[in-house]
């Protein structure tokens, strides 16, 4: 298996708490996240990110393909941060961090994962670059996405 790790900073001008609703209520991101197809419940849980809950979601890229996997969550504290561990076709874990200076809100992804599809796997020394780039391109939709709902 091919293993990733990616480092996403986004800098939006909104206060804390509005950047940590729109992160936090991942069923709404198919409507503001272009690239998110689908975010479905598995176990649910009272809270989105309920530490247990586990929420399966479909992603389409720039690259002809989607990626379909499911997020645990391991770890919640409000307007600080948000664990998850990924299974599927990608496995590994995500935080989410932020933080709140200035007017400006902070948001930081740290995305460790290793890739679990055959044909990923097998052009992962020649397709790294264009899969980071693939990856880069995915969140600056989110960034995008989200600086237009926190408005």
């Amino acid at each position: 298996m091919a293993r990733y790790s990616f480092v996403t900073l986004w800098s939006v001008d909104a206060p804390l708490d509005k950047v940590w609703e729109a992160i936090y209520h991942s069923d709404q991101w198919p409507s503001w996240w272009k690239g998110v197809e689908k975010v479905e419940r598995i176990r649910p849980a009272a809270a989105p990110w309920e530490v247990g809950s586990v929420r399966r979601f479909t992603w389409k890229s720039r690259l002809p393909y989607r990626l379909t996997f499911d997020m645990t969550v391991l770890r919640v504290e409000p307007m600080i941060l948000i664990e998850s561990a990924a299974e599927g076709e990608l496995s590994g874990t995500g935080r989410w961090t932020f933080e709140f200076s200035g007017g400006v809100t902070r948001v930081r992804y740290d995305w460790n994962v290793r890739t679990t599809k055959r044909w990923m796997n097998g052009l992962a020394l020649m397709a790294r670059p264009l899969f980071r780039w693939n990856h880069d391109v995915v969140m600056g939709w989110g960034l995008q996405g989200l600086r237009s709902v926190v408005k």
